[in-house]
């Protein structure tokens, strides 16, 4: 049986949702054209800014790339060259050409048969894979396969931690970001089924807009939607 903490964290952060939903309104995320633009995204991301992953995307669409097929027959040496404003291009690019061999391999080269196998069966088979990690695996899988899966970034946690929502682990591992994603399952189950990945959709891009102008690595307090809440941290 669930403590009343971890009953009274997830009936918070579902106020949270709503709270910001109120103030931002929806998000329409993920900002991309197609599925597989949305991998790209969430590969190239990683610790840079979303103008930056523009910019990468803005090359790869020139250069014909920004699908399966371009990127494909991209060499190694140009997607480097392509992605150089996301940073991290020796890392990043290996980890794209990675994904598109994998899904040849295994999967005919199709998004639609990858996005079939079970929801754990594709976690796991996605973190197998060099540059993903748990976040990068669950945007993959709620934005582009239409998994119905929480994601939990960097903003989430700052705002679950300085709310108190959760216990901060000794340090950052897959224990911890694992912890929130549970969190936020709970905050959603009662919602049908068929409405539940939108409400993960939309709660991710609302903690990224309140995490960008009020909860970066500084705390600014003053203004932020949900200050109302830290009355019952």
């Amino acid at each position: 049986m669930k403590s009343r903490k971890r009953q009274s964290s997830a009936g918070r952060i579902r106020r949270i949702h709503n709270r910001l939903l109120e103030v931002y309104g929806p998000q329409a995320w993920w900002p991309a054209q197609t599925r597989f633009e949305v991998i790209l995204g969430a590969y190239l991301t990683q610790n840079t800014a979303w103008k930056a992953v523009e910019l990468s995307l803005a090359n790869l669409r020139a250069a014909g790339a920004l699908t399966i097929a371009g990127l494909r027959g991209v060499s190694l040496d140009e997607l480097q060259r392509l992605i150089r404003p996301s940073g991290f291009i020796t890392r990043k690019a290996p980890a794209l050409k990675a994904f598109v061999s994998m899904l040849d391999a295994e999967f005919g080269g199709s998004l639609d048969t990858l996005s079939a196998i079970p929801t754990d069966t594709l976690r796991e088979r996605l973190l197998t894979l060099p540059g993903v990690g748990p976040e990068t695996a669950d945007a993959i899988m709620l934005y582009a396969l239409g998994h119905t899966v929480p994601v939990a970034d960097e903003y989430l946690r700052r705002i679950a931690e300085r709310h108190r929502l959760i216990t901060p682990p000794p340090q950052k591992n897959r224990r911890g970001y694992d912890s929130l994603v549970q969190l936020t399952s709970e905050a959603f189950a009662s919602e049908p089924a068929n409405e539940r990945a939108q409400h993960f959709n939309e709660f991710h891009a609302l903690t990224v807009a309140v995490g960008k102008a009020h909860c970066g690595r500084t705390p600014r307090c003053e203004g932020c939607p949900l200050a109302y809440d830290l009355e019952n941290a």
